[in-house]
């Protein structure tokens, strides 16, 4: 891209915000030296990476690259045998340890974000370096005895060396003919040895050697003779802990330098996962969406290029959030130029930087600040003159800056180009300039390439309404408040105010007037027309946002409804698992009066009727509670998503919080795949979210029922318990015809357990049954040994 339009469109500055929501160091490097993509499947995987990041932050909002810190330097001291330091073999831990996390927290949600999943394949295992280093580094930087076995036991003799030393120098300070020569009664140490501190003329007194004096000159720190060989083998000690420590470090030195290649990668994959993360959090921070990127057509013949550039809501993204106006730029299918005119300070040249640097974002893989369906082609060069026109002042060194640069924007553009010119034909004669400026959009035109501009001459308004591939736009101006709006109307020209404008400011209405005799009326009848035109456009945008404000607040009551009958839903069964749990704890202590009473019986204390009685009501509870507990569907007129629900597309079902994917649909009946289970849905509880492809999974007892309109379905759940075994069979039978017939593919039979008579006599009528293909006890939370869940042919 051209360096000069990059800093012009003030790319750096976004380069730099972006930058700054990295948490690796290589990735603020990375992200402030970007470069936008002309490359469309370059740019597509960026945006799928973003965009898979910030479905990753949605769901998990402190996802981050961990303790990661950047091992280049580490592994290039390595490699040319620099021993490292504690504190940098765990960095290389550390780094280690974030990258294994965040390759399992990618490895946890398996397929929902590719992208990412992808780049984090790129990241190691331990290598054998964690526990390598842990073994020899604690968390504070310090060696562990744990090092190796030599330099635990030297540490042992070094500590029983020590204790050694300091009894017999405390001892020596309490001994009389030392004591009265002391300037302190301390052991102290000087260059690595125990020693005395004695008062300087006491220096013959006690034997040993001097190994300082203070500055003062009072004090001489003597080093005992009689303490010299204990010292010598505390010191032999010491020296020998560095050695082994050295040698340790060195070991572990060599296993980084092996393994510097793979770590080198890993920094990299690193880098790329936290740049995401940035573009993510950038995207978030500035609520921002990806555009559609299309490619420009192969086949280019003269005139339209085929350029598509539609920003709907567009904001400049180094404005304050709060205060910018949003615009729409859109160009129709017939349109490749646009010619800005209006006030000065009314936005125009916001307008051009906006476009021009939300599409360098989108090819440098961001998302931006736009709606969400806004689309743009892929330029190959976008070439910007911008220059400050809003002073009174102009120049002739001015226009020829700008003539400079548009001459070598003209002989560097092609077809897939972006051209965005400000002020064309200022700094001149009107007259020479708006003649200059035709001529220039008529080569540009010619050539076929995509141009935005502002101007301030009038007959480029001219020009735009009777030239094909070129539409006029104007900038809004509040005559109330002498205030520019900033608003964007694409399709009509600016307005001359400057009339108006004096009049407000207190012109004397004479002088006003005179000037106003002097127009061409026809001039003043265009005005007057483009003012009624701005006027019902703009009562048609507040009727607008009206009704879109109204459907907002509906939606926004909708989604608090539907919240509220999910509640009330959990609240309902939770209260009846609570009471099923207070059965089952009933029913323990049935079993356990029941016992207690059998062990009675058999010692010929309690009659035989009692224990029946007992047996028939433990059955009853148990046959209470083993039935699962139902979740109610709720029934809801609510309004189906725009847009219609087609087999292959990517939903978000709201009443579970998951997406899916669509594998039917009949009528408003929906079937969909989240995870490995089949749901079926109403279209009106589904959004649409971007489409993927279908993975096929195997059909279980979630499979979707499909009944044929001519025979009534007797349901899926046959409940048995009360019955005799005759009835109960009878039953069934009725039951297992009509539900082959109908198409189901399985059904429940509720028999209980109680005895078990009924639900072996069940299970034999199913093993002759002709249209059974299988049946199987019920899971857990399906009613266990109580029900049997039958699967009939196909």
């Amino acid at each position: 891209m051209d360096q000069k339009t990059l800093n012009t469109l003030e790319y750096p500055r976004v380069l730099a915000a972006l930058a700054a929501c990295c948490q690796f160091n290589p990735a603020r490097e990375m992200a402030l030296e970007l470069q936008p993509s002309a490359d469309l499947d370059d740019v597509r995987q960026l945006q799928k990476e973003t965009a898979d990041t910030v479905g990753l932050l949605t769901l998990n909002p402190g996802t981050t690259i961990g303790g990661a810190r950047d091992l280049r330097p580490i592994v290039e001291d390595a490699q040319r045998g620099l021993v490292l330091e504690p504190d940098r073999l765990l960095q290389v831990k550390d780094s280690l340890v974030a990258a294994r996390n965040l390759k399992r927290v990618f490895q946890k949600d398996q397929g929902e974000f590719p992208t990412l999943e992808s780049i984090s394949e790129q990241l190691p295992d331990s290598l054998g370096l964690v526990s390598l280093i842990s073994k020899v580094v604690s968390d504070q930087d310090e060696i562990l005895d744990t090092a190796s076995d030599k330099l635990g036991q030297i540490r042992r003799d070094l500590r029983t060396q020590h204790t050694r030393l300091k009894n017999r120098m405390g001892q020596m300070l309490k001994k009389p003919e030392v004591a009265k020569y002391l300037q302190e009664s301390i052991i102290t140490q000087r260059n690595g040895r125990y020693v005395l501190p004695l008062k300087a003329e006491a220096r013959t007194n006690v034997p040993g050697i001097v190994h300082d004096q203070s500055t003062s000159g009072a004090t001489i720190f003597v080093e005992p003779q009689v303490m010299v060989e204990a010292n010598n083998k505390f010191r032999k000690l010491e020296l020998d802990e560095r050695d082994e420590i050295q040698r340790i470090l060195a070991e572990l030195t060599a296993k980084v330098a092996e393994h510097g290649p793979v770590l080198q990668e890993m920094v990299e994959a690193l880098t790329r996962l936290d740049l995401a993360f940035a573009r993510g959090r950038y995207a978030l921070e500035l609520n921002a969406f990806p555009p559609t990127i299309h490619p420009f057509p192969k086949k280019q013949g003269q005139g339209h290029p085929g350029v598509v550039l539609r920003l709907f809501g567009a904001r400049h993204p180094l404005l304050d959030p709060h205060q910018v106006v949003a615009i729409d730029v859109a160009l129709d299918k017939d349109t490749y130029a646009l010619i800005i005119t209006g006030p000065n300070t009314g936005g125009k040249t916001v307008t051009l930087k906006t476009v021009g640097l939300l599409v360098l974002m989108a090819q440098t893989g961001m998302h931006i600040p736009v709606s969400g369906n806004s689309e743009i082609s892929l330029f190959s060069n976008i070439y910007a003159d911008i220059g400050d026109e809003q002073s009174i002042e102009q120049s002739l060194s001015t226009f020829s800056g700008h003539i400079t640069n548009i001459i070598k924007i003209l002989k560097k553009v092609d077809r897939r180009s972006l051209v965005i010119l400000d002020e064309l034909g200022a700094g001149t004669d009107p007259q020479e300039g708006a003649a200059l400026a035709r001529s220039l959009m008529s080569n540009l035109l010619e050539r076929g390439i995509t141009t935005l501009v502002t101007t301030h001459h009038p007959d480029l308004k001219a020009y735009a309404h009777t030239t094909p591939g070129v539409i006029n736009a104007s900038v809004e101006f509040d005559l109330k408040s002498l205030r520019p709006t900033y608003h964007l109307t694409v399709g009509l020209p600016g307005r001359s105010n400057a009339l108006a404008i004096a009049g407000r400011l207190g012109l004397p209405d004479e002088i006003i007037q005179t000037a106003r005799g002097t127009l061409d009326p026809s001039d003043l009848q265009a005005d007057d027309l483009l003012d009624e035109i701005h006027r019902q456009r703009k009562l048609a945008d507040d009727t607008r946002l009206s009704a879109e404000k109204a459907h907002q607040e509906v939606e926004k009551l909708r989604i608090q409804l539907a919240d509220r009958i999910v509640e009330v839903e959990d609240e309902r069964f939770e209260t009846l698992e609570k009471i099923q749990r207070e059965s089952r704890d009933k029913l323990q202590s049935l079993q356990n009066e029941l016992d207690s009473i059998k062990e009675d019986l058999e010692k010929d204390q309690i009659p035989e009727e009692k224990i029946e009685e007992l047996e028939e009501k433990a059955e009853q509870v148990q046959e209470e509670i083993s039935q699962p507990i139902p979740k109610k569907k709720r029934k809801l007129d609510l309004p189906i998503p725009s847009g219609p629900i087609q087999k292959g597309d990517k939903v978000y079902l709201r009443s579970l919080g998951k997406k899916g994917n669509v594998l039917s649909v009949n009528g408003d009946a929906v079937e969909i795949r989240v995870g490995n289970i089949r749901v079926r849905a109403q279209k009106s509880d589904l959004e649409h979210t971007a489409p993927e492809e279908i993975t096929e999974v195997e059909a279980g007892h979630e499979a979707v029922v499909r009944t044929p309109k001519d025979v009534v379905s007797p349901g899926m759940e046959l409940d048995l318990r009360g019955q005799n075994v005759d009835e109960a069979l009878e039953n069934l039978g009725f039951f297992l015809d009509k539900a082959f017939l109908a198409g189901l593919p399985w059904a429940r039979i509720i028999h209980g357990i109680g005895t078990g008579r009924l639900r072996k006599a069940v299970r034999n009528i199913l093993k002759e049954h002709s249209q059974v293909d299988h049946f199987e006890p019920g899971k857990e939370g399906e009613g266990g040994d109580g029900v049997t869940v039958v699967s009939f042919l196909e």
